[in-house]
C-alpha cells in the first residue's frame, strides 16, 4: 500500500500592530550640523510632504527619543504609513542645502525590539 500523499498548507501572518517602531540616525556630509527634537521633527515631516503631497504628510508619527548628539531618534509610525515614511526618509538628501542621508538601523512592530540589537550580542 502506497505511503499517503503529503499536503502543504501555506499559513500567512498578518501583523495586527497598530505602530510600527524605528530606529533612524541622520548623517550629514559636512559634521557639526545640529538639529533639535522639534527640527528633526519638521525634517520628516517635510520629508513625507514632498513626496506625498499634505494628506500622507499628516500621517500619525511620533518622535519618542531623540539624541542631539548623534541625531538618531526612535520613531513610531501607523503600520499603514510605514513604507512610506520609510521611501520618503530614503530619498531625502539635503536639509537647508546641507547634503544628508537618513540610515534606518532597525525596524519592528515591537517597541521592546529595539532596546538591544542582536548583531552586538556578547556572550560571556
Amino acid at each position: 500500500m502506497p505511503a499517503p500523499a503529503t499536503t502543504y498548507e501555506r499559513v500567512v501572518y498578518k501583523n495586527p500592530s497598530e505602530y510600527h517602531y524605528m530606529k533612524v540616525c541622520l548623517e550629514f556630509q559636512d559634521h557639526g550640523v545640529g538639529l533639535n527634537a522639534a527640527q528633526f521633527k519638521q525634517l520628516l515631516i517635510s520629508a513625507l510632504k514632498d513626496l506625498f503631497g499634505e494628506v500622507d504628510a499628516a500621517l500619525p508619527l511620533d518622535v519618542l527619543t531623540y539624541e542631539e548628539k548623534t541625531l538618531s531618534a526612535i520613531l513610531r509610525i501607523c503600520s499603514s504609513g510605514l513604507v512610506k515614511l520609510w521611501s520618503s526618509l530614503t530619498l531625502l538628501g539635503s536639509y537647508k542645502g546641507k547634503k544628508c542621508a537618513f540610515r534606518v538601523i532597525q525596524v519592528s512592530p515591537f517597541l521592546l525590539a529595539l532596546s538591544g540589537n542582536s548583531r552586538e550580542l556578547v556572550l560571556d
